[in-house]
């Protein structure tokens, strides 16, 4: 919850940035149409912090919309087995998922860590710790593989994920 909460602020944030660069445009217009000349109003590295912004938004939301069914799922094939080879399959594909984000995670720490040694700084006008947004990605990856871990035990123990318990709480009625 806390991971999608985190996200939903960075979403936020890039409205904010994107909102306050716009209201600095127009008022830059304005400016040039009083005095002739643009006075040049501009969110330093703004296109970098709402992609830094957007990276993390995104990391920090996988855990979050994994546990609430939102990730993308194939339920054509599934879905012509009987509960117990269902399950088998939940499992196997949760394991699966879980590996392969503890490696991406493994290397994303990796990663994280260079860039902390050697410095590396982004090339906007204001130079960033690149660690410091590598971060967020951690996290993200992290709390990710921790999720799939738990529901991959989920399934082992014969209990329904709670993302498919998702499916069966959304109302039919209120999509489009």
């Amino acid at each position: 919850m806390a991971s999608g909460v985190a996200s939903a602020c960075f979403l936020v944030a890039i409205a904010a940035i994107v909102l306050g660069q716009v209201g600095l445009n127009i008022a830059d217009k304005f400016s040039e149409l009083l005095t002739g000349q643009a006075a040049g109003l501009v969110i330093p590295s703004y296109a970098d912090f709402t992609g830094f912004f957007l990276a993390a938004a995104s990391f920090l939301a996988l855990a979050y919309t994994l546990r609430h069914g939102a990730h993308i799922r194939v339920n054509l094939l599934i879905q012509r087995f009987g509960p117990r080879t269902r399950r088998w399959i939940e499992v196997w594909c949760t394991a699966a998922g879980a590996i392969f984000a503890g490696y991406f995670t493994w290397f994303m720490i990796q990663l994280m860590v260079e860039s902390y040694q050697y410095n590396d700084l982004s090339p906007g006008m204001v130079a960033v710790p690149i660690w410091i947004p590598q971060f967020t990605l951690v996290i993200g990856l992290v709390v990710l593989t921790i999720a799939l871990i738990d529901t991959c035990l989920t399934a082992l123990r014969g209990e329904t994920p709670s993302y498919v318990a998702a499916e069966f709480e959304t109302d039919p009625s209120d999509e489009i």
